[in-house]
């Protein structure tokens, strides 16, 4: 507990009972974070009496090179830094109504649903408007005055070329945006296909939003998560039940969703991922065939990887032996955590004893070994 809780504006003010509370231990990052939360809710109440026929209304609206007043806050770190903690404060307090909370995805796929059926109804002769855009984002604006995003990402080709003018009338209709992300807007849609065409939505959103960096803190999921979750072993019941243990806690029993990577053109099928973790079946990643670009991507895209059923690799199964080497040195070199069920323990899992695989599996047991380790994990958080 911090040795004074300067109580101040209303997150600040719900962040302080919490630790008061000993629900929480107080961060640096977090109170920053709260600050930033707490100058919006100014910002908006700032607008609403601007809006208003009043004599002072333009004093209360105005924008200052001191203070400029921007349309939401985009918050970006590392995955267990708080960030969506803080804004369901923000969200559960703000009375600016109507408001919104929603999983960027779940957001996405109903906005294709709300094109579809304007596009239907434009066939049957309902609407004489071509364009579904428009009408759609002015659609989901009258719902959300406030609308708060958990996990905004963007990897599918179609919401990156739909997005500058999705909310470009969000904005223009006055809508207030938060949103949590694990990268930072400049890094959206990173090596997607035809991203050039993307970028002027970077652009949109850095001028609209204020960009909060949230700094590494403790991850206090990492105190939960020992190293008997980081490589369990043989694959039976129990093991089973340490992933999803484990996916439950680093995820904070998110429902999984498959994703999609865009690689030039091509599309890499995530089958389940929540909140930066992305979790693979052994055959999907080492016995399909798969590139360095491949793995990758993955890392660039995910903090941790979770690898369900590593098999014992026989000499028969060098092109997976080989594959599964390349995968852990690519996610072992981009600082990724790695979690794994497998059927033996490290040195047991390729049973050759010669040749260059052989020889370079020695280097995987080794990594494989430290992936498990409290310094790899906590070592600037281990992670990227």
């Amino acid at each position: 507990m911090p040795d004074q809780l300067h109580l101040s504006g209303p997150v600040r003010r719900v962040y302080d009972q919490k630790v008061l509370a000993g629900e929480i231990v107080a961060e640096p990052e977090q109170i920053a974070l709260a600050a930033k939360l707490d100058q919006l809710i100014t910002d908006i109440s700032a607008k609403r009496l601007s809006s208003k026929s009043s004599s002072l209304g333009w004093l209360f609206g105005k924008k200052t090179e001191e203070n400029p007043t921007k349309d939401g806050l985009y918050i970006w770190g590392d995955v267990g830094r708080g960030k969506t903690y803080l804004m369901d404060i923000f969200f559960s307090i703000c009375d600016f109504l109507p408001k919104r909370r929603v999983h960027f995805n779940d957001f996405m796929q109903e906005t294709h649903q709300h094109i579809h059926d304007h596009r239907q109804n434009y066939k049957s002769g309902n609407t004489k408007q071509k364009d579904p855009i428009p009408p759609v984002a002015r659609l989901l604006a009258s719902k959300s005055k406030v609308l708060c995003f958990d996990e905004f990402h963007v990897s599918d080709i179609t919401d990156a070329m739909l997005l500058g003018r999705l909310f470009k009338v969000l904005f223009d209709e006055g809508t207030i945006i938060v949103a949590t992300s694990n990268v930072q807007p400049a890094n959206l849609y990173r090596d997607g296909f035809n991203r050039q065409l993307f970028t002027p939505f970077i652009e949109l959103l850095q001028v609209k939003l204020n960009v909060h960096e949230m700094l590494a803190g403790s991850d206090y999921r990492l105190l939960k998560l020992g190293a008997e979750n980081m490589y369990s072993w043989p694959l039976n019941e129990r093991a089973k039940h340490a992933m999803q243990d484990t996916w439950n806690l680093l995820t904070e029993n998110a429902k999984p969703e498959e994703q999609t990577i865009e690689l030039k053109g091509r599309q890499l099928v995530v089958p389940q991922a929540a909140r930066s973790v992305a979790r693979f079946h052994f055959d999907q990643l080492c016995r399909e065939a798969r590139s360095a670009e491949d793995y990758l991507a993955i890392a660039r895209q995910y903090k941790t990887i979770m690898i369900d059923d590593v098999p014992v690799l026989s000499a028969e199964e060098r092109n997976e032996a080989k594959r599964f080497i390349m995968l852990i040195d690519v996610l072992y070199d981009n600082k990724c955590r790695v979690i794994i069920s497998a059927e033996g323990p490290p040195d047991t899992i390729y049973q050759v004893a010669s040749g260059k695989e052989a020889f370079e599996f020695a280097r995987t047991v080794s990594r494989l070994i430290e992936l498990q380790s409290q310094d790899y994990n906590e070592a600037g958080d281990g992670v990227k």
